[in-house]
Parts: C-alpha cells; sequence; structure tokens
C-alpha cells in the first residue's frame, strides 16, 4: 500500500466551494449575473486567478455559463448539458410522481435531522427563502422555483450530514426541475401556491422549535399533498 502525502487544499477549490454553496442554496438564482471576478476576489481576499480557475470549474460542471460580451450567469438546470431527468422526462422513462416518491424519503428525513441540528444560520436561511416566497406571492401571486428550491436545500444544508448534502447537490436538478413542474401546475388552480407557503412555513416552525418527528411528518404530509394533486388532476405525464 503506497501512502501520498497530504496536501493542502488549493486555494481555488475553496473559492469553487463557496460560490458552488451559493448556488445550490439559492442566493446565486439561475438566470443572475454573478458578482465580477475581481469582487469575487476582493471579497474572498484571495487573487483573481484563483477565482478564474474555480468559476471555469463551475463552468465544465454546467453550474455556471459564460456569455460573450456579458458576463457569467448561473445556468438554469433545464438548460444544463446532459441533464439526466429531462432526458428521463423527454422520453416517458421518470414521471414528476417517481421524482416525488424519491423526495419522500430523503427530505421527509432530512427535516427531521434539521430539527435536532440546526444552527442559527441554518435557520436564517431558511427564513430567507420563506420570506422571499412571501414576497413573490405579494408581487407575482405565485412562488417562484429558486425560492421554493432554496427552501428544500436550505433544510438539507442544516441536517449537517454530509451524505444526505452530498445526495442532494446532484439530486439538485432533479429537485428544481421537479419543483418548477409543481408550481406551474398548480398555479393554475386558485389557492394552491398559498397552500404550498403554509406548509412549508409549518415544516420550519417545527425545526425551528426543535420537533423532529413532527417536522418530519409535516414534511412527508407536504410531499404526499403534491402528489395527491397531481394524482387527483392526472397532470402527472
Amino acid at each position: 500500500m503506497e501512502l501520498k502525502p497530504i496536501k493542502p487544499k488549493r486555494i481555488s477549490d475553496q473559492v469553487f466551494e463557496q460560490v458552488r454553496e451559493l448556488i445550490y442554496k439559492g442566493t446565486f438564482k439561475p438566470g443572475q449575473q454573478i458578482t465580477p471576478e475581481r469582487n469575487l476576489a476582493a471579497s474572498m481576499q484571495v487573487s483573481r486567478t484563483s477565482v478564474r480557475n474555480a468559476i471555469n470549474k463551475l463552468v465544465t460542471m454546467g453550474l455556471l455559463e459564460h456569455r460573450q460580451g456579458q458576463g457569467t450567469f448561473v445556468a438554469s438546470p433545464e438548460n444544463r448539458r446532459g441533464n439526466p431527468l429531462a432526458a428521463a422526462m423527454a422520453t416517458e422513462e421518470a414521471t414528476l410522481d417517481d421524482l416525488l416518491e424519491v423526495r419522500l424519503g430523503l427530505e421527509s428525513n432530512a427535516a427531521e435531522l434539521a430539527a435536532r441540528r440546526a444552527t442559527e444560520q441554518d435557520l436564517i436561511a431558511i427564513e430567507d427563502s420563506l420570506a422571499e416566497m412571501e414576497q413573490d406571492m405579494k408581487t407575482d401571486g405565485h412562488i417562484s422555483t429558486s425560492a421554493d428550491a432554496a427552501f428544500h436545500m436550505a433544510i438539507t444544508f442544516a441536517t449537517k450530514n454530509p451524505v444526505l448534502i452530498h445526495l442532494m447537490r446532484n439530486f439538485y436538478d432533479f429537485l428544481f426541475i421537479g419543483i418548477k413542474k409543481n408550481l406551474t401546475h398548480m398555479y393554475q388552480r386558485q389557492g394552491e401556491h398559498e397552500n404550498v407557503l403554509d406548509h412549508h412555513k409549518q415544516v420550519y416552525e417545527m425545526i425551528k422549535k426543535r420537533k423532529p418527528k413532527e417536522a418530519g411528518e409535516l414534511m412527508r404530509q407536504h410531499i404526499n399533498y403534491v402528489q395527491e394533486y397531481f394524482r387527483k388532476h392526472h397532470t402527472v405525464p
């Protein structure tokens, strides 16, 4: 067995991880132009070369995209090259119901763990996503996909479970596209987005009150509600 020297983590890798998390947490939203390299470098107190290397890695992954003469933007999961869910759903190999079944297990567990482990910063992140949803309702009459996805990702990060966080990072495109399809269909019926917002608030309250079983059960009820909505209205592909 050959042991290799331990190398310190490169600065560009640390920049990459920070920007990636801002995307997954919804701070940088799909379609949004990210801060210029020089500003990111100044904020993180690193060289522009480190920032550029991190940005290029995120572009290669498909999380960011360069637009000629405009800058660098957060890529939409729907438009990401080789998106597996989009391909599967386009050929009817996977449905929204299939996706919701997977979310049921992952996210009910995440809500329960978050109620046990969430820090004050985690609670603030969840509150921020709820505030954005409420603002969406006031200004547009419906919840934005990015705010809804940010809520679920904030709960995931609050679990402090690296395996679950890793799974949800890789599941993010599925989550985002699924939520968008859910909200688009539900917007067609009055009051459904208000119900969804209320469900999210209830889950958050149980997390804040440190009630794991209740938080997990409310998340389960929320996802079951969405499942039943689509089954009832026959909008699952």
